[in-house]
């Protein structure tokens, strides 16, 4: 069987042990002489995967009694919908600090339905870091303040977590959810798309506190309505079913790893080894402010167009894919997630060294 290294920053690659339980149950799961592909969702297996994944969830993230999962669709950009149409409540006004392509989306998105605040943004040093912001900036009547935990196409994440008191605070956490250890209780909101550390793209976890559900506009429609799918358990309408399933394979194979705080610990590896190599090159360079450096998405770059496209094609033929930056902003980017084995990251250094020495 060949496997190759998938560096894509998403969807990306899922761990072999999943793909091969899958695999296994493809066509008669557990008995049920069907697939759940082919299972309703009201039936009593999908009911006990759907009611698993989320205890795996709830344990794996130490998530509080007082707070709703919900596996919907739409991705996270749906999201961007949401949150405003759910949360605008009050002041009708959101604090958002702009880090990246994503919080700019989302922000435009609110913009519709309140008022937006930008607390800053890096934009004019493409995002290669992370703003600090004083508290003396926020806003204390704002319906929720909003940050992108992680910036997949910059390389950059929050390693301190603003502290907004009694206004709740909403992570888009889609590029680096089970990658790290979250304190979930700081969060009105956590969401996440599926495609880079819990399954295939089609579902989007949302992870809600309970005082803010119930109290969206009343246009919005009811697919959009988080109190809708909490109080119907997902299953409002029909789920991906088979998205939610593998995302429970997920969800027991991190279990296995020694939970989040194992994994955060092998990450933490991964990206040292990465970001070591690079600082002492002479030839790579990594854009982004050392103390703001994504354990998920290295970012670096020779330099040269040339040499970039030479780089990712010699790449390749050894077995190395999807390693080319995002196409605003070119070079290469390494996404390590959590599926991404060690000596994934190891062959990919040798190969930089290698690299650097045939093209010095």
């Amino acid at each position: 069987m060949k496997r190759l290294f998938n560096f894509s920053a998403g969807p990306s690659m899922l761990p072999l042990e999943v793909l091969e339980t899958a695999a296994g149950e493809m066509t008669d799961y557990k008995g049920s002489g069907m697939s759940v592909m082919e299972m309703s969702h009201r039936s009593k297996e999908f009911e006990e995967i759907i009611t698993e994944a989320e205890h795996l969830l709830r344990e794996l993230m130490n998530i509080p009694d007082n707070y709703k999962v919900l596996f919907l669709q739409g991705g996270g950009s749906t999201q961007f919908s949401m949150i405003p149409l759910n949360l605008f409540r009050n002041s009708k006004k959101a604090d958002f600090i702009i880090t990246g392509s994503w919080t700019k989306k989302a922000a435009s998105e609110a913009k519709r339905y309140g008022t937006v605040n930008v607390l800053a943004s890096s934009e004019s040093d493409v995002f290669s870091y992370i703003p600090k912001v004083g508290k003396e900036h926020y806003s204390p009547d704002a319906d929720y303040f909003y940050i992108t935990t992680n910036n997949t196409i910059y390389g950059t994440r929050y390693v301190d977590l603003p502290d907004t008191g009694n206004v709740p605070l909403i992570g888009d956490m889609s590029s680096n959810i089970l990658s790290q250890v979250y304190d979930v209780s700081k969060f009105g909101l956590i969401f996440a798309g599926a495609q880079k550390n819990i399954g295939p793209s089609g579902v989007t976890i949302v992870i809600i506190r309970d005082d803010l559900i119930g109290h969206a506009a009343d246009m919005t429609p009811t697919m959009l309505d988080y109190k809708i799918h909490a109080e119907k358990g997902s299953l409002y309408n029909t789920p991906p079913t088979y998205n939610i399933y593998i995302a429970k394979l997920t969800f027991e194979w991190v279990k296995k790893q020694g939970g989040v705080s194992g994994l955060e610990k092998i990450n933490k590896e991964k990206a040292a080894l990465l970001y070591d190599y690079i600082d002492n090159s002479k030839l790579f360079k990594n854009p982004v402010a050392a103390e703001d450096r994504s354990l998920m998405n290295v970012t670096f770059v020779t330099g040269s167009d040339e040499l970039d496209k030479k780089f990712l094609a010699e790449a390749e033929k050894q077995g190395m894919v999807n390693l080319n930056g995002h196409r605003t902003v070119g070079g290469m980017r390494a996404s390590i997630y959590n599926a991404m084995p060690k000596e994934g990251v190891e062959k990919l250094v040798e190969f930089m060294k290698k690299f650097e020495m045939d093209n010095r």
